[in-house]
């Protein structure tokens, strides 16, 4: 599972430590080795933190409605790590994670979560990779046991590596090679960012793939897997005190290794908007689609990213949106349109909008009306009950997934990977209620064609 298929998955449970923050943002791993124990120490939402010895973070989110527990392991490794010339490292070791170690061959690890009642899955993005069980409160222990034994003693040999190669290259050809949109959305973002990591795919191209041997393999698992670079995150029917004591059992004796500090990526000027035009036989529909270059959470100024997150809601958030309902049902123009916001990275975030058109409506004539609607938003403020219904709908978003302990434990995780804190959580929908009119107004307008990717995907050709 990429990072692709989380987008705008919890994108409003931006929580955090704020201890661990300043480390999260400098990059600078080498120093979590260092962070010395302490007791569990409660940082409002009813979260509690704490540090092993060797540097692993521990966080802990009680919720006792049912004896179950979500534990994830975090690690600050993602494709923007990959090494120059073997893109889609970072993805292959999500696969690779599963391989088996000497006490623990094979894919035994699945089969005990499997028969002892659980679930488990990972998942790769540009900036983390995490691995989560999700299993009956009194089997917490063992899972904690089975993934300490992973981060230290997976089994590299070439024998495991091909293979596991040859199944990511088949991953790629199934979502990606075989999907226009796919395709169409990778190409816009290598054009988006340039020469910064996050134009690579995170399964990687082909070519680069290919490249990935046992030496390279071991090389990423020694500088990246370890306890001083992981977030351990257990949600659910815990006490602090018992997470701490098993956490220690089963991680605080692994040993901390040098971490070298993770590259800070420099994101190139974009001096002119990008266009491309996609032309695929296996393409069922035209679709309009752009992608603004835009700040993050992490990194826009205070009030930025809520009020880009409002404006997308509104501008396309569903089919009382404001795109929706002009190109929709009003023109007939589209079949379907949308925008949304994604600000939970490291470095810039994205602003999409598309539109599909119906059937003898151009493409142009459908990116000329997208505009208008676009320019309609930049010089005047968003009615008063279309900005009040947007910001509803997204505080009651959150609300709901706060109540999914699977949710909290993956919005703790993904927020310490990029460096927010507890207060950007415990705050965030009193920001976004405090969005006002201008504020999205003033959003729209800081949309740059300069900043921007537009891209045409045209049925056609052979196959």
């Amino acid at each position: 599972m990429t990072g692709s298929k989380l987008a705008g998955f919890c994108a409003a449970l931006l929580i955090s430590a704020a201890p661990f923050a300043a480390l999260a943002q400098s990059g600078d791993r080498s120093k979590l080795s260092a962070a010395p124990p302490v007791n569990p120490r409660q940082t409002g939402n009813n979260t509690f933190q704490f540090a092993l010895k060797n540097g692993m973070q521990v966080l802990v989110i009680p919720d006792h409605r049912a004896p179950v527990v979500t534990q994830m392991l975090w690690f600050r490794v993602g494709a923007v790590d990959d090494p120059p010339g073997i893109s889609g490292i970072a993805h292959f070791f999500e696969h690779m994670m599963f391989r088996g170690t000497k006490s623990v061959p094979g894919d035994q690890f699945s089969q005990t979560v499997s028969k002892n009642g659980g679930e488990l899955n990972a998942f790769t993005s540009h900036d983390y990779t995490a691995y989560y069980e999700q299993i009956a409160k009194d089997r917490l222990a063992l899972v904690m046991r089975l993934e300490a034994d992973r981060l230290t003693n997976l089994i590299l040999t070439d024998a495991s590596v091909g293979p596991e190669r040859d199944v990511v290259l088949e991953e790629r050809r199934m979502r990606v090679e075989n999907d226009p949109q796919s395709l169409m959305s990778e190409q816009m973002r290598a054009a988006l960012h340039l020469t910064h990591p996050y134009g690579r795919p995170i399964i990687g191209w082909s070519e680069e793939i290919r490249r990935i041997d046992r030496v390279s393999a071991q090389r990423f698992y020694n500088r990246h897997y370890a306890p001083n670079n992981a977030i351990l995150v257990v949600a659910g029917d815990v006490t602090p005190e018992e997470v701490r004591v098993m956490a220690q059992d089963a991680y605080g004796k692994l040993p901390a290794r040098n971490l070298e500090p993770r590259t800070e990526a420099a994101e190139p000027p974009r001096l002119a908007e990008t266009r491309m035009t996609i032309t695929r036989a296996d393409a069922r529909v035209p679709i309009f689609s752009r992608i603004y270059r835009v700040p993050s959470y992490a990194q826009g100024r205070p009030g930025q990213a809520p009020a880009l997150e409002t404006y997308g809601q509104l501008l396309g958030g569903g089919q009382t949106s404001l795109l929706y309902r002009v190109l929709v049902e009003q023109k007939k123009l589209a079949s379907d349109a949308g925008a949304s916001y994604d600000g939970n990275n490291r470095d810039a975030g994205e602003f999409s909008v598309y539109a599909v058109p119906r059937p003898g409506v151009t493409l142009q004539a459908l990116e000329k009306a997208v505009d208008q609607v676009l320019a309609s938003t930049r010089s005047a403020p968003p009615q008063a009950v279309d900005l009040t219904r947007a910001k509803t709908g997204l505080v009651a978003s959150v609300t709901y997934r706060r109540d999914s302990q699977m949710a909290l434990a993956m919005a703790y995780g993904q927020a310490l990977t990029i460096g927010l804190t507890v207060d950007d959580v415990k705050e965030w929908p009193a920001r976004i209620r405090a969005v006002t009119a201008d504020n999205v107004r003033r959003a729209a307008q800081s949309l740059s064609r300069n900043q921007a990717v537009t891209a045409y995907l045209m049925p056609g050709g052979a196959k």
